[in-house]
């Protein structure tokens, strides 16, 4: 256990300097005596410091040269154009992908819920509810944007907002008059499929919730399948 706690100091401590400039790409490590006398530590330390940052892309090592900062790669945003998503394939595949983010958003918004969550998913559910349908697309990607954000991981909540309304609007443009949201019956089956994920996340039900949740989407996906050219 010392060695494991000795690495992660000198392993943070390089990381630190990194990350701060002080070490800048293309830099050479200080040589393992130098490491040795900063952080009091072993050679066995540092070399086992050094085998963690080259794997995690932080360093690289040249035989007989030494180990080298590689850059940090600059962070990107995650967006989906609509104008990307153009065949009924597409949409498929944004359904099986929002399957794989939704359901555990909605397991984990169960398992995170409290008085506030609570509401903010109940109101959602209201308002898609009461929803004219021109206002329908909007409301329904409210709802899913609430129970994303009860999880209070924002990363779920990242992704649905650089879907944006579109991840609803897109597929129900692909969809016959039967399973229009001006469709009484259809209207109804969604509805009730919503208010199954709220009231599983709102009574903390994380395995309830991803399963309401994945059940409303598989559904959206079947009906997709069905009404493919």
């Amino acid at each position: 256990m010392r060695l494991v706690s000795a690495s992660q100091r000198v392993v943070a401590g390089l990381k630190d300097k990194i990350f701060a400039g002080d070490l800048p790409p293309g830099q050479k490590l200080p040589s393992e005596a130098e490491l040795i006398e900063e952080f009091g530590v072993s050679r066995t330390v540092v070399r086992e410091a050094v085998t963690r940052l080259r794997a995690e892309g932080l360093v690289e090592t040249f035989q007989g040269r030494g180990s080298f900062v590689l850059a940090v790669p600059e962070p990107t945003s995650f967006t989906v154009e609509s104008a990307a998503i153009r065949t009924h394939h597409d949409v498929l595949d944004m359904i099986d992908f929002r399957l794989g983010i939704e359901c555990e958003a909605a397991a984990l918004a169960a398992a995170r819920i409290d008085d506030r969550g609570g509401e903010a998913v109940r109101a959602a559910l209201d308002e898609f509810v009461d929803a004219a349908p021109e206002d329908a697309v909007e409301a329904d990607f409210r709802f899913h944007r609430a129970v994303a954000a009860v999880s209070g991981n924002r990363f779920y909540l990242d992704l649905l907002d650089s879907l944006g309304p579109m991840m609803i609007m897109l597929p129900r443009t692909r969809l016959g008059d039967t399973h229009s949201i001006t469709d009484a019956a259809h209207a109804e089956r969604v509805r009730r499929e919503h208010g199954e994920v709220a009231a599983a996340v709102i009574a903390g039900d994380p395995d309830l919730a991803r399963a309401a949740m994945r059940l409303h989407l598989g559904n959206t996906r079947r009906r997709l399948d069905a009404g493919r050219l």
